[in-house]
Formats: C-alpha cells, sequence, structure tokens
C-alpha cells in the first residue's frame, strides 16, 4: 500500500487546542496504527523542546484521495488545531528496508 505523509503546523492557539483534542487525536491514530498502516508519527516540537508546535505522521492509505480523507478525519484537524497542513505521497528510503 502507498505511503502518505501528513505534516501539520499548529495555529497560534494550538498548545490549548491540542490539550483539548489530544484524547481523540490519539485514539484516532492508535486505531490506524493496530491496522499496522502507521509508519512512523510524532510532534514537532519548538527549537527548546518544550512544546508541540506540529505533527508528522506517515502512514499507508489506498491513494492520494483516500489519504487527504483519513487526514480530514484526524480530532486535531476537524479541531483547527494546525494552522497550516500538508497530505503527499512519501517514498520511503531510510532506514533500508529488508
Amino acid at each position: 500500500m502507498p505511503l502518505f505523509a501528513m505534516i501539520g503546523f499548529d495555529g497560534p492557539d494550538g498548545a490549548r487546542q491540542r490539550g483539548e483534542h489530544r484524547p481523540e487525536h490519539v485514539a484516532y491514530w492508535t486505531a490506524l496504527d493496530d491496522e499496522g498502516r502507521i509508519t512512523l508519527a510524532g510532534p514537532v516540537r519548538n527549537e527548546t523542546n518544550d512544546a508541540s508546535v506540529g505533527s508528522v505522521i506517515i502512514f499507508e492509505a489506498d491513494d492520494l484521495q483516500r489519504a487527504r480523507e483519513v487526514v480530514q478525519g484526524d480530532p486535531f484537524v476537524g479541531g483547527g488545531v494546525f494552522e497550516s497542513l500538508v497530505v503527499a505521497p512519501f517514498k520511503h528510503v531510510f532506514p533500508r528496508k529488508s
């Protein structure tokens, strides 16, 4: 199945919105991880590494349209956490697969 990257950067009220929507966000992506569809996921941190300011998730989907639909289902997206958001095809290069 093809890989896609979701890269989101928080808006000015991101810290508050993250706290509000985090349990649902984690549950949403945990369901895809349980299906084996998450390659890598986690928050982007600020320069002092004391706060999250965005998210990167590399995941499997049937095609770009379905990947966009998956991302639109993320409670962080619906909750307005992200000021900017990109969903794009991703090519896994490293680490090398066996």
